[in-house]
């Protein structure tokens, strides 16, 4: 499933419904990401998220097609906020189900990195000296080169 969108969610109601989904899975494994207090050095006064509606989630579905044939997920679940966010605000979550637990774990870290390089949202922080666009780091890119050696 995936869903973008500016509505808030609660990743306990979310997880459980991708839990009682069933299947043949013996592990379930998630990742909450939020915003940021910091960044830089410098606080955060907000985070605005843009993308563009349908490209974006074609990108998450066939990302999220690639982890189930890679991984053999039995349920997968990306969500992801738009819109301008508070620090400590719920922007993504990320739940696989799989057999197995080391896939489910590989499975989850390589939706994550796809989503923090290659997905297509746009990321403006605003601090107090002024507002600037984020960019991909390179240990996320590195992160994601790992999986695109592996393909």
């Amino acid at each position: 499933m995936i869903r973008v969108g500016p509505e808030d969610f609660d990743p306990g109601r979310e997880l459980a419904a991708l839990e009682a989904d069933g299947g043949e899975a013996g592990a379930l494994v998630s990742f909450l990401g939020t915003v940021r207090v910091r960044s830089e050095g410098a606080p955060i006064l907000s985070l605005t998220i843009e993308h563009y509606p349908g490209m974006t989630e074609r990108a998450l579905a066939a990302m999220e097609r690639e982890a189930t044939r890679r991984f053999g997920l039995t349920g997968s679940l990306i969500l992801h906020r738009v819109g301008r966010l508070k620090p400590g605000a719920r922007i993504v979550l990320v739940g696989v189900r799989a057999p197995h637990r080391a896939a489910a774990f590989e499975a989850c870290a390589f939706l994550t990195d796809f989503l923090k390089s290659r997905a297509p949202f746009w990321k403006k922080e605003e601090t107090p000296g002024g507002a600037r666009w984020v960019g991909a780091k390179a240990s996320d890119e590195a992160a994601l080169a790992r999986w695109e050696r592996g393909a």
